[in-house]
């Protein structure tokens, strides 16, 4: 028996693999959320001394998402491969630099859970196939842009238009339970629903009440879900934002009068219409019916 067979045949070993991965994704993802947003800030950096005719910066070290190594933001210590064990190391150091002792972010492991869970809960909702590999996918780089969205309200194209892209091709391959025909609907509505709220906010008020990234990403959500779950998606976001937004402000994260991105609620309700759109769906008719 094959590895794929084994995979196929027990549930339990499916999941636990995917989770398994998930760990180790969650790891590479926290390198994603922090260098991709400064390795923007470089390149927009470069353009602008460019289009300003300014002499270009002497090159110092590389910087992309495979070097420099991960190291200690206080100390500078480079992280070894036994230091960098998803979540397990962070509990074996304590949370803390195993070189000057200070604290790790509790984040680092929580983004590995999380990236695991996620694809545990999508092995044991979907199954084996060629759409758990996608839906996974998917649930990683939503994972990415909600914190990299928390962190600097940026939701980076690299990262948007491969998911549009791929919930498109998706369908187009028919490995999706959407058809094509909804999927390239569900982009299109995606993004102009929003892009309207934008103009019309901004027609009324004078203000950008969000950004272009939130305009693409339910584009990305609408070709992955169809046009269908754009209204849930919508829904859901709202519930996410009161119940994260509250949670956030009852321990102090974040004041009242400060501003949070709106792409973390889409992203967040993305993933509960991946996993359980369908079924909340069904479950909202048949309460209807009654």
């Amino acid at each position: 028996m094959t590895v794929f067979e084994w995979l196929q045949s027990s549930p339990a070993a499916l999941a636990g693999f995917v989770f398994i991965l998930g760990l180790l994704v969650g790891s590479f993802l926290n390198v994603v959320i922090y260098r991709l947003p400064k390795m923007m800030e470089r390149a927009w950096q470069a353009e602008a001394r460019a289009i300003l005719e300014q002499p270009e910066q002497p090159e110092g070290m590389p910087f992309n998402l495979v070097v420099p190594r991960s190291a200690c933001p206080h100390c500078g210590h480079q992280i070894r491969w036994y230091e960098n064990i998803p979540l397990v190391s962070w509990l074996v150091l304590r949370g803390k630099c195993s070189q000057c002792g200070k604290g790790i972010s509790a984040r680092y492991p929580l983004v590995e859970l999380a990236a695991g869970l996620l694809g545990l809960m999508a092995a044991l909702h979907f199954g084996y196939g060629a759409w758990l590999v996608a839906v996974v996918l998917a649930c990683w780089v939503l994972l990415a842009l909600a914190m990299i969205d928390f962190d600097t309200t940026l939701l980076p194209d690299s990262l948007t238009y491969p998911l549009l892209w791929g919930g498109l091709l998706a369908a187009w391959a028919g490995i999706s339970p959407v058809s094509l025909h909804d999927a390239v609907i569900g982009a299109a509505a995606g993004y102009l629903a929003l892009w309207s709220v934008y103009w019309a906010f901004k027609l009324l008020t004078g203000k950008e009440g969000m950004g272009y990234g939130d305009f693409k990403l339910l584009a990305a959500l609408g070709a992955w879900l169809g046009w269908q779950m754009l209204p849930l998606v919508i829904l859901l976001s709202s519930v996410v934002g009161a119940v994260v937004g509250g949670l956030l402000m009852a321990t102090g994260l974040v004041k009242r009068d400060q501003g949070i991105p709106f792409g973390p609620y889409l992203a967040g309700a993305g993933l509960i219409a991946l996993l359980w759109g369908q079924a909340i769906v069904d479950g909202y008719l048949g309460m209807m019916q009654f």
